[in-house]
């Protein structure tokens, strides 16, 4: 096994990248800004410009508010729908530049997995405890950072949901990585955050397990044989690369490149996967969890 200094989605932001972080969020937000003007200039609703460029409304939205890095193909429409005259395309080498300062949001020691799965080829997920943070809302994401221990100051919180958010680009990125999540049924009965954040976040998961490519299994309570009693991990295959390992526990992370200890984490996975309802069940139990709310 190899340890790294890389993992989670919870730890706090080194004093000395505060400056650069407060630049990197100062220029996305400016660029937000860019587009709204021209969106309203254009006599556009964001519902309205959103399906022009073939994205969702809340994306549009969390970009005009310098929460979501927008990417190259979402500016080429930009450009193009709004007659920008080159002024968005040419933001899109700062934007990338701004994308790969904006890494160091991550706590440290979580760094280097982030790196591997914004270059991720497949991702499977086994989470007993939590929403995995590429599926949480971004509600969600702020009440877990609000209950951290401990307590985090108000801009750590709101830097750690802005990264949490921006990871999830990797969601609506083509081509798609594959991807798939078990969640152990604790996980939907769990209400962090209050009954409007869960049921937000029920309603997100099932938004998520809907799409092409994305599948969502639940493992039942009622199992009464698991093989995930040994705790969460992640089988990560970035691109060009072979298939690894993760786990972390607390603030400590280890990436697993050992070939041996990677095979069996697959076959567990897959006895998981076995284990747990169907993805169409799954998505079932779901709605019938939000029904008894």
């Amino acid at each position: 096994m190899a340890e790294v200094q890389s993992g989670g989605d919870s730890g706090d932001v080194r004093p000395e990248l505060e400056e650069d972080l407060s630049e990197v969020s100062d220029f996305l937000k400016a660029i937000g800004k860019q587009i709204k003007l021209l969106r309203e200039r254009a006599g556009l609703t964001q519902k309205e410009f959103a399906k022009q460029v073939g994205y969702t409304e809340s994306l549009i939205g969390a970009v005009e508010q310098g929460k979501r890095t927008p990417q190259r193909e979402l500016l080429e429409a930009s450009e193009r729908v709004l007659d920008a005259g080159g002024l968005l395309i040419v933001t899109s080498d700062d934007i990338e530049s701004a994308k790969a300062k904006a890494r160091v949001r991550h706590p440290e020691w979580f760094r280097g997995y982030a790196r591997l799965e914004a270059k991720a080829e497949e991702i499977h997920n086994f989470s007993m405890y939590g929403v995995p943070g590429l599926l949480q809302t971004e509600a969600h994401a702020r009440a877990v950072c609000a209950m951290n221990q401990p307590l985090l100051a108000e801009d750590v919180i709101e830097t750690r949901v802005a990264a949490r958010m921006a990871r999830q680009e990797i969601l609506t990125t083509w081509p798609r990585a594959m991807f798939s999540w078990v969640l152990d049924e604790s996980v939907l009965r769990r209400p962090l955050g209050g009954r409007e954040v869960h049921e937000e976040q029920l309603r997100h998961l099932l938004k998520v397990g809907s799409m092409r490519g994305m599948v969502i299994q639940i493992m039942p309570l009622s199992r009464t044989e698991s093989a995930g009693m040994g705790g969460p991990f992640i089988l990560i295959t970035p691109k060009g690369q072979s298939q690894m390992g993760y786990i972390e526990v607390q603030t400590s992370s280890r990436l697993i490149t050992a070939q041996e200890e990677v095979r069996i984490m697959n076959a567990r996975y897959g006895t998981l996967r076995a284990q747990a309802h169907t993805p169409q069940e799954s998505l079932s139990l779901i709605e019938k969890i939000l029904g008894e709310r």
